[in-house]
This record gives C-alpha cells, structure tokens and sequence, in this order.
C-alpha cells in the first residue's frame, strides 16, 4: 500500500470512527438527560428516587439489554450500518417523546421505547470499528469511540441543564431527539459497511453469520468471556448508580445550583471520564502488547485507585471538594470499557463480534444500568423512610462494596489470562 492509499484509507477510518463516536455521544446524552434533569422533573410530575431509579435502571434496561441479543443476532446476517442508523432514529423519536410526557407513565413508556432503540447502537458500533481497524490498534479506536459517554454526559450536563434553565426540563429531550433523528439518516447515506474478517490478518474471513445458539452457549460456557462480562457488570453498578443520581445528590446534599452544574458538572465528566477513556485505550494497548492480561490488570488497578476517591466525594462537606474527587473517580472508573471490549471482540470469530458485542452488554449492563440506579432508588427511600436526613448520601454509601468485587473478579480474569498464555507458549 503506498502512501497516498494510507491516507486515503487513514480518513476513511478517521471518518468512520468519528461518526460513530457522535452517534454514541447521542445515545449516551439521551439516556443521561432523566439524571441531569432529575429535580425539575420531581418537582414537575412529583416522583420519588425510588421512581428515578426504576425509570433510569430497571425500566430502561429491561428493553435495552434484551432487544440487544436479536439485534445483534440479526445485525451478524445483515448490514450493521444501516442496523445503527435505525436504531438511532428510534432512541431519538423516544427521546423526543419523553419531552411531551404529561405524567409519569407516560414518561416510563417513553424511556423503554428510548431503551429499545439504544439497543441497537453499540453492539453494531463495535463490530463495525473492530472490521475497520487491526488488531493493535483496535483499543485505541474503541477507546476514542468511548469518548461517547463522557461527551455525551457533559453535553448533557451543559446543553440539558442551560437549556432547562431558560425555558423548561422538556426542551432538551425534544432538540436532542431532533439532532438524532438526523443523524440517523447520515449514518445511513454516508457510512459504509465495512467486510467481515478483512482486518484480521492471518486469520480466515468469515462471511457466513454464525448460529444464534452456538454463538449463545460459547459465549456462556467461557470463563474468559464471562469473567469480563461480570467484572463489566460490578464496575457499572457503581458507575450507573452514581451517574443516574450524581447530580440530584451534588443539589440536594452539597448546594449546588443547576446553573453551576451545567458548567463544574460538565467540566468534570469531561475532563475525568473524557481524559480516563483516552488514557486508557492508549495504556491497554500498550499493557496488552506485553500480555493478553493487561486487558485485565489496567482496570483492576484504575478501580483500586478509583476507589478511596469515590469514598472521599461521598464524605465531602461541600460541593467544589466532592467534584476534585469525582474528577479523579471519573478519570478511573472506565478503564474497564475499552478492556472489556477489546478483549471480546478479540476472543470471538469475526462473525460473532456483534452478538458477543451484545451479550457482554446484555450481561454487564443488566448488573449495571438495570439494577445500579435502582438500587440506590429504593436505598435512599429506604433511608428516607427510616429518618435519616442525608438518605441519598447513605445510599451512595452501600455503592462502595461493589468496587471490591470489580477489583476481584477481574484480579481473576488476569489470573486466567496468564495462565492461557503460559499454556499456549508450552504447547507452542
């Protein structure tokens, strides 16, 4: 390949990937806006954390994580780009309708309907980065496209809160909606999809899509594949769980304004989750080049860093103190994303990316964004009822325990990645 073929193929990936990433940010932007937008709408259609949490956890997640395994499935056999574009003309149209929700059941219809579209966003996503992309440098590429939540939270944070300032909380969710609504249809005029295998070097490509339940059962019986999924899935429960409350604590408990969270607030996602994804995609490849276990010690260690930041920012008496803590706890909390990601689409045959892709989220985001938010829903009115005055702050508390099985179960993942490689080489 000469140079001028390089650059051409440089832009097209740079493109590619760029597009996918604002898709992402979208995606991640809508499902964040009922967490920024938390107390206006409270105060709005009158509902408790517990109800927060259901709507932002278990009711978004039930069609979220298992819509994600027949999209998957059926994207494996179809073309994965216009699979994306569909999807994100879908979450977008919801979110939009969540904007016009008169009351809270409404509201929840809506939310599950923005579920069942972002169901169809990342699992196609990864697939179609990983076949643009080869190996050493897949980590980097999904890292980058994991800029999506941090982007999308603190757009959130700044675009939700400023605009629910001047006028209402139902603005952002209907511009926001429009915004992807559009960009669903230049997904879908600009974007090509990418053949199966073609990055893989040696490895044979593979065109014919894999069996649904042969792809199910491998990924299950696979103590590698589960281990990163379940190790996803602890981290995420206290990432979602804080997420999804982070600003209604920040208000309620540390006296913030919605004026300053729209600029601290979002300053911080940026800086802290926006700098740790770019981080660390660029550490894990480094760390996987020496051994496959790095996918799994880089987010061990982040976590055990992450932690006693996480403890402070809870415990601080006052706002500016909690957000340099969370700053350093968004810096380390996502190192697990890209990892995980990588060490999957890795793992499987090209043909079983989007399924695996969608199983791994099935599982890490069902523990996660399913029972994360709601857990600490029912914990603070738990609280709440039982007289404690700081309700929400104790139930951030109980998140905690959560860091340590992260730590452990990938400590093991580590464990078996190492001893897959000292097996390899002996039989080599």
């Amino acid at each position: 390949m000469d140079r001028g073929e390089r650059t051409t193929t440089g832009q097209r990936r740079g493109f590619v990937l760029a597009t996918l990433t604002f898709v992402y940010v979208l995606n991640f932007l809508d499902r964040q806006l009922i967490g920024i937008l938390a107390k206006p709408i409270q105060d709005s259609l009158g509902v408790s954390d517990g109800q927060l949490g259901l709507i932002g956890g278990l009711y978004f997640a039930m069609f979220y994580c298992f819509i994600a395994i027949p999209v998957g499935w059926f994207a494996d056999r179809s073309n994965r780009v216009r699979v994306l574009a569909l999807a994100c003309g879908i979450w977008s149209a919801a979110t939009a309708a969540c904007g016009m929700a008169a009351n809270y059941t409404q509201l929840v219809v809506a939310r599950m309907a923005v579920g069942f579209g972002e169901a169809g966003g990342v699992p196609p996503s990864y697939a179609i980065i990983t076949d643009t992309y080869p190996p050493g440098k897949r980590a980097a590429a999904l890292g980058i496209f994991n800029l999506g939540p941090a982007i999308g939270a603190a757009a959130g944070v700044a675009f939700g809160a400023a605009i629910a300032v001047r006028f209402d909380w139902r603005t952002p969710f209907i511009v926001i909606g429009l915004i992807g609504v559009a960009m669903a249809i230049l997904v879908w005029l600009f974007v090509k999809e990418p053949e199966r295998g073609a990055m893989d070097g040696g490895q044979p490509r593979t065109t014919e899509a894999a069996p649904f339940w042969q792809t199910l059962r491998m990924f299950l019986s696979n103590p590698t594949l589960m281990l990163a999924a379940l190790g996803s899935g602890a981290t995420q429960f206290v990432t979602y769980g804080l997420g999804n409350f982070a600003v209604l604590f920040l208000m309620r408990e540390k006296g913030m304004t919605l004026e300053q969270v729209a600029v601290w607030y979002a300053l911080v996602l940026l800086v802290g989750m926006g700098g740790g994804m770019i981080v660390s995609g660029r550490i894990i490849d480094r760390m996987r080049r020496a051994s496959k276990a790095g996918y799994a010690t880089a987010p061990a260690l982040s976590l055990a860093i992450a932690m006693p930041f996480y403890l402070g920012f809870v415990w601080a008496p006052g706002w500016p103190l909690a957000l340099i803590l969370l700053t350093v706890v968004m810096t380390f909390n996502y190192f697990y994303l890209s990892a995980s990601v990588a060490l999957v689409q890795e793992e499987v045959k090209p043909n079983q990316r989007v399924l695996s892709g969608a199983l791994l989220l099935l599982i890490m985001n069902f523990i996660g964004l399913g029972l994360g938010p709601t857990w600490v829903g029912q914990a603070s009115d738990w609280f709440k009822a039982h007289g404690h005055v700081s309700s929400l702050q104790s139930a951030l508390w109980t998140l905690s325990p959560f860091y340590i099985v992260a730590i452990v179960l990938f400590c093991w993942l580590a464990r078996r990645l190492r001893r897959e490689e000292m097996a390899s080489k002996v039989s080599a």
